[in-house]
């Protein structure tokens, strides 16, 4: 595009300018006085100029006079004229235009002074722990044997150190084992290690939200309501203690149906699972009941494919994952459990009134919903994610273990012996457990601390540093993922005196009293220790004392005290393998 002088509109419509501008210049410079072009002309632009050949352009499209074939100095003329007028002037003087820039780059440099004062003097560089060195793309993951990743880890503690470096992928981790350094850890740091990670898969399924896998202020308010309702719901006192017991008796009437002959370990999960329900709900289910079953099914579920290969590789790789399609069957499944738990909470909402007591986790969600957010840490979407974890937590963690224990009973015929006979002597054989009696039987109370010390249900506890973060002789930056081995500590060589055998000595002491030890861990520790440790271990004694005081477990006919399977079923759980036992009901001192 060329800019040129041409006339406005009403010259246009004026012949003797137009008559000028089409002739063109005269030959030689100028005549004194002669006003060519004329001062009515205006700027536009041209796709073509015919330009005469005593003429030549200029960048602003002035025309000059040549002279022998020289360019002249173009006459001064304003460089852009309006229409119906001009406007006399000239382009800024060099040392204008200067002092312009100048001005401009002081401003940028006092910005980025402010933006620097806000921000801060940088942080002293990071120290990380030792580790294997990564591979382009898969990091250490080559280091890594499939279903015993945690026993490879262990290994790679022993040759770096309690505290080295992974590379998961392209994400670096820092990786914790033995009891010393989780602790110190985990305890030791208090607020700065309690965020978490951001897990693609939980932050497709809960968004950033919920109890377990949220951070920050979501996180503390979540956490904060769920420690109160529970306790406002009677946990670790008389009032769930009664919902336990009566859920033990529905759950030996379905083992007396049995009449001895072999059941799927997977009922044990029935009882937990109800008593979980009738604290969240409000409402105790039948063991038929189409929403409990269909909630029971759908968890177990999601469990197993939380567990797969493939949700892994998605939660390594996200944008692969996200092409290849890893995370959709985890999240149709996922959708399912919330259209029911959404169908449970419209129900429980027209029955719970803004203020008055509450008599389920729902009712106090319900009413804190109700109460002004301005942060929005309660919307609908995170009291379902609220709903969710608890669901998923409760109905997982404390059924598996009671698996778990029936399943050790049946290997270890001569543990369940001793145990019956504590049983027999403190409580008789009508007497349902209390509480209370958890002091008066030491041994029971050992051998549940050791099935939960031998069967790590859940071996990692994923952290992340909420700010910089001394570990020791490193500094971990902030937004450091951080991986407690709990397993490691569960099996600590320096702790435990048998840590791979299954051993109820280690909690007792030469006169046979419980001796609580401080490298058990199974719920975690510091900040994010597990919500609902209280209401597990109340209900894991109530109801593995009630079972161990009316049957005995067997292997199924057939099937050898040693060909009972104790290796962990693909999950993400260390959950018991679908068998069967036979509960034969007992005599008194049988």
């Amino acid at each position: 595009m060329v800019t040129a002088l041409c006339p406005p509109k009403k010259a246009r419509a004026e012949e003797a300018p137009r008559a000028q501008l089409d002739a063109g210049p005269p030959d030689g410079p100028p005549p004194p006085g002669t006003d060519w072009p004329p001062r009515s002309s205006r700027a536009c632009r041209f796709k073509r100029l015919a330009v005469p050949a005593n003429c030549s352009f200029h960048i602003l499209g002035v025309v000059g006079w040549r002279e022998g074939g020289v360019p002249a100095r173009p006459p001064v003329r304003p460089r852009r004229c309006r229409a119906g007028g001009t406007r006399e002037g000239s382009c800024p003087p060099p040392a204008r235009l200067m002092a312009l820039l100048l001005l401009a780059l002081l401003a940028l440099l006092a910005l980025w002074g402010l933006l620097c004062a806000r921000a801060g003097t940088p942080g002293p560089a990071p120290r990380w722990p030792p580790g294997p060195r990564p591979l382009p793309l898969v990091g250490n993951l080559h280091l890594l044997r499939g279903a015993q990743q945690d026993e490879a880890l262990m290994q790679l503690g022993k040759q770096y150190g309690p505290v080295f470096t992974v590379h998961l992928g392209h994400q670096k981790t820092v990786v914790l084992t033995g009891y010393e350094a989780v602790k110190e850890a985990l305890v030791g740091t208090g607020q700065e290690l309690a965020g978490r990670p951001p897990i693609a898969i939980f932050q497709l399924i809960n968004g950033g939200g919920g109890v377990f896998f949220s951070s920050g202020p979501r996180w503390r308010a979540a956490r904060q309501l769920t420690v109160r309702a529970l306790h406002g719901l009677g946990v670790g006192r008389a009032p769930v203690a009664n919902k336990v017991l009566q859920e033990l008796r529905c759950l030996t009437a379905q083992l007396d149906s049995y009449e001895g002959r072999p059941f799927p370990l997977a009922l044990l999960r029935w009882a937990p699972s109800n008593i979980t329900f009738t604290l969240l709900f409000g409402q105790r289910f039948d063991y038929r009941d189409p929403v409990f079953l269909s909630l029971l099914g759908l968890v177990d579920e999601v469990m197993v494919l939380l567990g797969k290969p493939s949700v892994q590789l998605f939660n390594l790789y996200p944008r692969l994952g996200a092409l290849l399609q890893l995370h959709r069957p985890v999240l149709r499944k996922i959708e399912e459990v919330r259209a029911i738990l959404r169908a449970l909470l419209e129900a429980r909402r027209h029955r719970t009134p803004p203020r008055g007591p509450q008599q389920s986790y729902l009712d106090a969600l319900i009413q804190q919903g109700q109460e002004k957010d301005p942060e929005g840490l309660f919307t609908e979407a995170n009291v379902v994610a609220c709903v969710l974890d608890m669901v998923m937590a409760g109905t997982e963690t404390t059924a598996a273990t009671l698996q778990w224990a029936a399943l050790l009973m049946g290997k270890h015929p001569r543990v369940q012996s001793r145990v019956q006979e504590e049983l027999d002597r403190v409580l008789g054989p009508a007497r349902l457990p209390r509480p209370e009696d958890v002091h008066a039987l030491p041994y029971t109370n050992a051998v549940l601390h050791e099935v939960q010390r031998f069967i790590t249900l859940l071996p990692h506890a994923p952290r992340c540093t909420v700010a910089n973060t001394q570990l020791g002789p490193y500094l971990l930056p902030k937004g450091t993922p951080v991986l407690a081995l709990l397993n490691s500590v569960l099996l600590d060589e320096t702790q435990w005196k048998t840590p791979r055998q299954f051993n109820p000595g280690h909690f007792l002491d030469a006169n046979g009293r419980f001796v609580k030890r401080p490298a058990f861990l199974p719920f975690s520790a510091g900040r994010r220790v597990c919500v609902g440790e209280s209401l597990a271990r109340s209900e894991l004694f109530l109801l593995f004392a009630g079972l161990l005081q009316r049957y005995r477990l067997l292997p199924p006919p057939g099937l050898s005290v040693a060909a009972l399977d104790t290796t962990p079923a693909p999950a993400f759980t260390a959950r018991p393998s679908a068998q069967v036992l036979c509960a034969m009901p007992r005599l008194q001192g049988c």
